[in-house]
């Protein structure tokens, strides 16, 4: 099948294993999770990934056969909480878009193709899923330019508390698990925390299309992204 791309082992079952999608250039592909980790540590704003029991899929993505940046793919802070997006959504039937970094060296947009390449993937390999959610912080610039450029739906907005402390930026959400060594941690050094309220921007991409009208939030028109983007 054109333009996706297969195991080159051998399948018992058929067609070899779907592993990534897109042209000679430029790909996705799955990697393993110890690199994207890595990856988003060492390159993303937040330094950080999500916890294990939150992911789902590592993709890595490929320029001139070099990995120039990285998508990671898992459910919500909560879980569950789908239902409250979409009516009837099961846990293994949605997906968030919860971490991505791109090198500024990569290809001119190359952040939209590498989410519209994922996409199909997920379309072909994950076929349970029938719609993906990710949210734009207000630290990336452009208001979530790169989903409204991959015919997202836009859901509104909404403020988000983040301390920044030692260096670290974390969600105000963190710090309700009183066994977590971090949590114990800022607790005890709240007083140097420094507090920010941001905004998150919320897109969602319906995969089943019929899926759209389960949606319990209200459709908004996209927002105006910076002007000197």
């Amino acid at each position: 099948m054109k333009n996706y791309i297969f195991n080159t082992q051998s399948s018992l079952w058929g067609e070899p294993e779907c592993i990534g999608f897109g042209t000679d250039d430029f790909y996705i592909k799955e990697i393993d999770r110890e690199l994207a980790d890595m990856t988003i540590i060492k390159n993303h704003y937040s330094k950080k990934v999500v916890s294990i029991a939150h992911h789902k899929l590592n993709l890595g993505v490929f320029y001139n056969k070099k990995m120039m940046g990285v998508l990671q793919y898992g459910f919500a802070m909560n879980p569950a909480s789908c239902g409250n997006v979409v009516k009837g959504t099961k846990i293994d039937e949605y997906l968030e878009l919860n971490r991505m970094w791109i090198s500024d060296n990569c290809k001119k947009y190359a952040e939209s193709q590498a989410i519209s390449y994922s996409i199909k993937y997920i379309k072909k390999k994950l076929k349970k899923i029938k719609w993906i959610q990710s949210f734009a912080d207000e630290r990336c610039g452009g208001f979530g330019i790169v989903y409204q450029a991959c015919s997202f739906d836009f859901f509104g907005e909404h403020n988000s508390i983040f301390w920044e402390l030692d260096g670290e930026t974390y969600h105000n959400s963190r710090f309700t698990n009183n066994n977590d060594r971090k949590c114990i941690y800022f607790k005890a050094n709240k007083h140097r925390a420094k507090k920010n309220i941001l905004r998150q921007f919320r897109y969602i991409k319906f995969i089943d299309k019929r899926e759209k009208k389960n949606c319990l939030l209200d459709e908004k028109p996209y927002p105006k992204h910076y002007k000197n983007d």
